[in-house]
């Protein structure tokens, strides 16, 4: 196949590729401050003609999502407080200037409810922000011990897993926005991205040493050390990126430190 977005390379480093919740379209985002929507062809060698391309001026993006309708791209930038809200129906760029009750100096990193209902911001120092994704308001306020480094919300939206710097997992009801439990990961020296399964069996922990921990999420709900039913160990690299396939048969494990350092297991 040709490159997804051979109709419009990026000049800077991409951060985001996603593909459309519904329509055959995939965005690409990126430190040249732009998003970028192409239409996916099922054919091979067929160049993806380009939708259309946005550009946020001094707004190098850091993460950039569709909205669980897909109507909207949420965008956040590399060193901004403030955020852009993208509505596809309307062609219009909303910025999201503050959200009354969240003080960060940054907004990086945020995760979409599967039901389209919340956006959890990960803010420093431990803070959780779950905002209304309708409004964009905050809800409530969670704290961690320690720094949250990702957080994943469960296929039924009704529980939040926030893995801390310090190794360990938090788990939060979004109802009551009350700690469940937590537990430590295994070997653990540095927590760096979480993943909870589409059939919610399971949890996969990728920590800064390369390991990538899978457990059960009965286990996790119940002991304070639980033992992974598997340790993934071929990263020689940070565990960036991990991601459950739709049927959760395969779970790929990926590095952004190296080239070419993603495993599908």
């Amino acid at each position: 196949c040709l490159p997804a977005n051979q109709e419009r390379f990026a000049s800077g480093k991409l951060a985001t590729v996603q593909f459309h919740p519904s329509a055959q379209v995939v965005m690409t985002a990126g430190r040249d401050r732009s998003v970028s929507l192409f239409q996916v062809k099922n054919f091979v060698l067929c160049y993806n003609p380009k939708i259309q391309s946005i550009y946020l001026e001094s707004f190098p993006i850091y993460k950039a999502c569709f909205s669980v309708d897909g109507e909207q791209v949420i965008a956040t930038g590399t060193h901004h407080k403030m955020f852009f809200v993208y509505d596809m129906m309307s062609g219009s760029i909303i910025p999201i200037q503050k959200v009354r009750g969240v003080e960060e100096r940054f907004l990086r990193n945020f995760e979409v409810s599967p039901d389209g209902s919340f956006m959890l911001l990960t803010g420093t120092s431990g803070y959780l922000h779950l905002l209304s994704m309708k409004t964009k308001e905050l809800i409530s306020t969670m704290k961690v011990n320690g720094r949250c480094t990702a957080s994943a919300f469960t296929p039924d939206s009704s529980k939040i897993y926030s893995y801390s710097k310090e190794g360990e997992v938090f788990i939060w009801d979004v109802r009551s926005r009350k700690c469940l439990h937590k537990f430590e990961d295994e070997g653990s020296l540095e927590g760096k991205c979480i993943a909870v399964s589409k059939n919610n069996q399971y949890v996969a922990c990728g920590s800064a040493s390369g390991v990538v921990n899978l457990y059960t999420t009965d286990v996790c709900l119940k002991e304070n050390h639980p033992k992974p039913v598997k340790a993934i160990m071929n990263l020689v690299t940070s565990a960036t990126c991990v991601t459950f396939n739709p049927t959760t048969e395969i779970l790929g494990v990926a590095s952004r430190e190296t080239d070419e350092a993603v495993k599908l297991v």
